[in-house]
């Protein structure tokens, strides 16, 4: 069970063989770690089911390895997208096996993670920056000296907005409570990766990066950032996991107008639970305990009407963007845009 998507295990993976799962994305959303937030997003769990379909089958195309099996139609069959004709929220995966660090005396312990193992979730999110857009978490990890632009590649402190000559590739943890940064070289100790290994993923991040900005383009998207996941297969031979190129897996713009769940962040930046969930965070890390929820005294409240139809139809008219199919009866996302516009205007 997860905050946005279920998993179905319809066959067990194994220490040397994969499994087969099946991805039900359902209409939740989360922002800020706290898995389901009070609302449903109509529509939502069938859009990033079919983009991530979308993008999975692009890039197979191109040579790169996933865990991709296709979609389930409605009378169950297991299908490729071309041969669908209605939405549908359902993705069938090769599953590998998931082994979580245990936590101990304040820490994750990575141990089991060695060079031999195979067919596995690597632990790890990994992240391309095109741009630092307003919000990007870059600029919070600067202010507090988590890092410095020097260990992000740039030559100068960047500004909000700033595009990038050249992409900045970031790394976090997957499996603990709460993500958090880390540096490629302690991203390769907690994994088990040898040198090389480390290099294929920033190529294979590249190749991802490349991909998904030239999807965006024929949408009038910018491909501003986004995160991929990734496992190695029995062979330990590297494949995408999770989806790509999704509204929750990448921050898009229209202009200068967010597409992507950031709408959704951004709304509740300005609410006393996310200040609420901020300090809870600080208190955990300091008292060094894995569950920073129970120092959270608010709870998230729902977004208002008009934003929710608003995001609703963004995710929706993104999905026919994409496939270029009307795929979901929804407007023009260039109106929807328009409409967020008015939104913030008169909220």
């Amino acid at each position: 069970m997860g905050s946005v998507k279920d998993l179905q295990i319809l066959k067990e993976p194994k220490e040397k063989k994969t499994g087969i799962g099946r991805f039900i994305f359902s209409d939740h959303y989360s922002v800020f770690d706290w898995g389901k937030m009070p609302d449903n997003i109509p529509h939502k769990g069938a859009a990033l089911c079919l983009m991530g379909a979308y993008c999975f089958e692009k890039a197979e195309e191109h040579g790169i390895k996933t865990h991709y099996r296709g979609v389930v139609r409605k009378d169950g069959k297991l299908v490729r997208l071309d041969e669908i004709e209605e939405p549908t929220n359902v993705m069938e995966i090769s599953l590998v096996r998931v082994i979580h660090p245990e936590f101990e005396n304040g820490k994750y312990d990575y141990s089991m993670y060695t060079q031999e193992l195979i067919n596995f979730l690597i632990p790890l999110e990994v992240i391309y920056r095109n741009s630092l857009p307003e919000g990007s978490s870059v600029f919070g990890r600067l202010e507090r000296g988590d890092v410095s632009y020097e260990d992000l590649g740039l030559d100068h402190y960047p500004k909000p907005g700033e595009k990038l000559e050249k992409s900045i590739f970031d790394v976090s943890t997957k499996l603990e409570k709460r993500d958090r940064y880390i540096t490629w070289r302690e991203a390769q100790e907690i994994a088990g990766l040898k040198d090389d290994e480390v290099d294929e993923i920033k190529r294979v991040l590249l190749k991802v990066n490349n991909l998904i900005t030239e999807i965006a383009r024929k949408a009038k998207l910018v491909n501003e950032d986004g995160k991929i996941e990734l496992a190695y297969n029995p062979d330990r031979e590297l494949m995408l996991v999770d989806v790509i190129g999704t509204l929750d897996e990448c921050r898009f713009t229209y202009g200068d107008v967010p597409v992507s769940k950031e709408i959704a962040r951004q709304y509740y930046k300005n609410t006393n639970w996310y200040r609420d969930v901020e300090e809870a965070k600080k208190v955990a890390t300091q008292q060094k305990i894995k569950e920073w929820k129970k120092f959270c005294r608010e709870q998230p409240p729902k977004l208002a009407p008009e934003l929710k139809n608003i995001i609703r139809d963004m995710y929706a008219s993104t999905t026919n963007e994409f496939l270029g199919r009307n795929i979901f009866d929804s407007p023009k996302l260039e109106d929807v845009v328009k409409s967020y516009e008015e939104f913030i205007k008169s909220y």
